[in-house]
């Protein structure tokens, strides 16, 4: 199964993903619209209220993208089943956006890959392709606590590189979220993520790094 229906009642990022993707578009789009220096509209296709707020992994997300009919290379060539479970998806004309959530610090910090020995083998082969892309020392491990990180931007290799389409990545962190203790500003936020990034051994200016939004939102701002 490659679609997972959300609970509309959650709290965190998961709620407040839902509300900005349902309800705050705007401001999503001004986010967007200012990172990218041009005016930009969104068509948001998950999480959306009438899809049971369902979010997509494997095939089912190129398709609810429109473009699995389009991939040059197969995915299962590249990961194996089960991989990233995408919090949000859209497009804007022939750009594609990936989105990850976040509304703590915690967040970041996700459980290693739990695959098994072949899929692992093939998941460690293709991070080590994006990390020689991205002029990163295949010693430094992307399987362990930031995989999650890691996953989504070998995702963004696989489709931006390998395929040739359009695609962002765009990473949201929900500022002042104090049902689950998230950080209160935006330096907060920055300095986990710098953290993260260090560990990773990923650079300020690498390949990718212009086609990966990180965008802070207000809870309050939602409500």
């Amino acid at each position: 199964m490659t679609r997972f229906i959300q609970d509309p009642d959650s709290h965190g990022s998961l709620k407040d993903l839902q509300i900005l993707v349902n309800n705050k578009k705007e401001i999503l789009d001004a986010k967007i619209s200012e990172w990218k220096g041009e005016r930009v509209r969104v068509e948001s296709v998950s999480p959306m209220k009438a899809d049971e707020y369902a979010e997509y992994t494997d095939s089912d997300f190129l398709a609810k993208l429109g473009i699995e009919s389009q991939v040059k290379h197969p995915s299962v060539n590249f990961w194996p089943r089960n991989g990233p479970q995408w919090d949000a998806l859209g497009r804007s004309g022939e750009n594609l956006y990936l989105v990850e959530a976040k509304a703590n610090i915690p967040e970041l910090v996700s459980p290693p890959t739990g695959a098994g020995e072949v899929s692992k083998s093939q998941i460690i082969d293709s991070l080590s392709e994006v990390k020689e892309y991205l002029n990163i020392n295949d010693a430094v491990d992307w399987t362990g606590k930031f995989y999650q990180y890691t996953n989504r931007i070998a995702h963004l290799y696989y489709l931006r590189v390998m395929n040739g389409f359009k695609v962002h990545l765009l990473f949201i962190y929900f500022v002042n979220d104090l049902d689950v203790k998230g950080p209160s500003s935006i330096e907060e936020w920055r300095g986990a993520i710098q953290i993260m990034e260090n560990y990773l051994g990923i650079s300020k200016h690498h390949k990718l790094k212009r086609y990966i939004g990180e965008f802070f939102v207000e809870v309050s701002a939602l409500r």
